[in-house]
C-alpha cells in the first residue's frame, strides 16, 4: 500500500489536509467522499497530482469539444444497442482520427477491464472528461441507465458548445476591428508621417496645430515603440498574475458584473450555464449537494460562484434552494421564483432547463444587439480616426494651394 497526501473541503467548508494509506487515488478519494469531503485533491508521496478537480472544462487540453460529443453520441447509440462496454470502448478508440484521444479511450478500457468502474476510469483523464462528464457517467452505471445519461451529456455538451461560440462570436468582431485599426493607424503614424514631416520641413512655413500634434504623435511612437510593445506585454502579464490571486480575480469579476454593456451578458450566461448544468445533473440522479459543487466550477465567475457556494451551504442548513438564491442578489427575481415553483412542484430538473432554454435565447438577442451597436460605432472610430490623420497631414497643402492661389 502506498500513502496518499490530500486535501479537501469538509462539511462546514474548511480546507482541510492529511494523509491516508490506500493501494490507489481512487480509494482515497472514495473513502473522502463517504466522508462527505468535496473539492478532492490527492497526491501519492513524492509523486505529482493524479487527480485535482480543476474548472470543468469539455474537451480541455488535447481532446477537443466536436470529438467528446461524437463519441458520447456513438457510445450512447451502442450500448442501448446492447453491445458489452468494453467492446463499445474497444471500437470507438479504434475509429479515433487524434492519437491523443483514442490513446484515452484504449487506457479507459483496459482499466474497465481491470476491474475499474467506467466512471473511475474516465476519471483518471481529466483532461478529456471532466469532474461533471465522471458524475454524471456513475450517476447512469448505478441506475442502469447508461444510455439515456450518455444522451443528456451529449446534448448538454452541444448545448454549451453553442453558448460558448455565441460569446466568442461578441468578442471577436469588435477584437478584430480594433486590431486593424490600431495596426492601420500604427502604419500610418511611423511610415506615412515621417514622409510628410519632411516634406513639409523643407517648406519653411509654421504649420496648422493638427499637423503638429500629428507629427509629435509620430515621433513619440517612434522613439518608444518598442518600450510601449514590452510595457503591454508586462501589463498583460501582471493582469493575468493579479487575475489568479483569489483577490484579483472576485475584485475583476465582480466589476465584469457590472459594466455597462458586457454585464448583463455576463450574468445572462452565468444564468444559463447554472441552470444547465444543475437541471443536467438532477434529472440524471446526481445529489443536489453535489450537483452545487460541480455547478460552481463551471459558473466561470468567482462572484457567481461563492453565490453557489452559499446556497449549497444554506441547503445543507435546512432551507429551500429558492431563500439563498434570491439572499445572493446575482439571479434575477424571475429566475429565483421560477426555481421556486419548481421545488414546490417537484419538477426542479424541468424547471431549471425551462429556464436555460429561455437564457439561452437571451443570450443569443443579447449578443446580436451588442454585435449591431459595435459595428457603427467601430466603423465611426476608424474612420475618424483614420480620416483626422489624413486630414491633419493635408491641411498644410490645402493652406500652401491657397497661398499660392491668393
Amino acid at each position: 500500500m502506498s500513502k496518499f497526501n490530500w486535501e479537501a473541503r469538509s462539511k462546514a467548508g474548511s480546507q482541510q489536509k492529511g494523509v491516508m494509506e490506500a493501494t490507489s487515488t481512487a480509494l482515497v478519494e472514495a473513502q473522502l467522499k463517504r466522508y462527505g469531503f468535496t473539492g478532492i485533491s490527492v497526491k501519492e508521496e513524492g509523486k505529482g497530482l493524479s487527480m485535482e478537480l480543476k474548472l470543468p472544462s469539455f474537451g480541455g487540453g488535447k481532446v477537443e469539444t466536436k470529438e467528446l460529443v461524437v463519441f458520447t453520441r456513438q457510445f450512447a447509440t451502442m450500448i442501448d444497442s446492447g453491445l458489452p462496454l468494453v467492446q463499445c470502448l474497444d471500437i470507438l478508440a479504434g475509429q479515433q482520427d487524434k492519437q491523443a484521444f483514442k490513446s484515452i479511450l484504449y487506457k479507459v478500457k483496459e482499466d474497465v477491464e481491470s476491474g475499474s468502474t467506467f466512471a473511475d476510469a474516465l476519471a483518471k483523464h481529466p483532461k478529456a472528461f471532466d469532474q461533471l462528464y465522471v458524475n454524471l457517467v456513475a450517476a447512469g452505471e448505478v441506475g442502469g441507465i447508461l444510455d439515456t445519461i450518455l444522451n443528456r451529456l451529449a446534448a448538454y455538451i452541444e448545448k454549451a458548445m453553442k453558448l460558448k461560440k455565441q460569446v466568442k462570436g461578441a468578442m471577436v468582431y469588435p477584437a478584430t476591428i480594433m486590431s486593424i485599426a490600431v495596426i492601420v493607424i500604427g502604419v500610418i503614424l511611423v511610415f506615412v508621417i515621417p514622409t510628410f514631416a519632411k516634406m513639409f520641413a523643407d517648406f519653411g512655413s509654421d504649420l496648422p496645430a493638427p499637423t503638429k500634434f500629428v507629427i509629435a504623435l509620430s515621433n513619440f511612437l517612434k522613439k518608444y515603440l518598442i518600450v510601449m510593445i514590452v510595457g503591454f506585454f508586462v501589463l498583460s502579464a501582471a493582469f493575468k498574475k493579479y487575475y489568479a490571486t483569489a483577490k484579483g480575480r472576485k475584485l475583476i469579476d465582480s466589476l465584469a458584473l457590472k459594466a455597462p454593456i458586457v454585464g448583463p451578458l455576463i450574468r445572462k450566461v452565468s444564468v444559463a450555464k447554472f441552470t444547465r448544468t444543475l437541471g443536467t445533473m438532477i434529472s440524471s440522479g446526481v445529489p443536489i449537494m453535489d450537483g452545487l459543487e460541480i455547478v460552481a466550477k463551471t459558473a466561470g465567475n468567482k462572484i457567481v460562484e461563492e453565490a453557489i457556494y452559499k446556497v449549497r451551504q444554506a441547503i445543507s442548513e435546512g432551507k429551500t434552494i429558492a431563500e439563498p438564491l434570491e439572499e445572493c442578489g446575482v439571479f434575477p427575481p424571475m429566475v429565483v421564483q421560477m426555481i421556486s415553483v419548481g421545488e414546490a412542484t417537484g419538477a426542479m430538473d424541468a424547471m431549471l432547463n425551462k429556464i436555460a432554454d429561455f437564457y439561452d435565447d437571451e443570450v443569443d438577442d443579447a449578443v446580436g444587439a451588442l454585435t449591431s451597436m459595435m459595428e457603427p460605432l467601430l466603423m465611426v472610430f476608424l474612420g475618424t480616426t483614420v480620416g483626422g490623420l489624413v486630414v491633419a497631414m493635408y491641411l498644410p497643402i490645402f493652406k500652401l494651394a491657397g497661398a499660392v492661389g491668393g
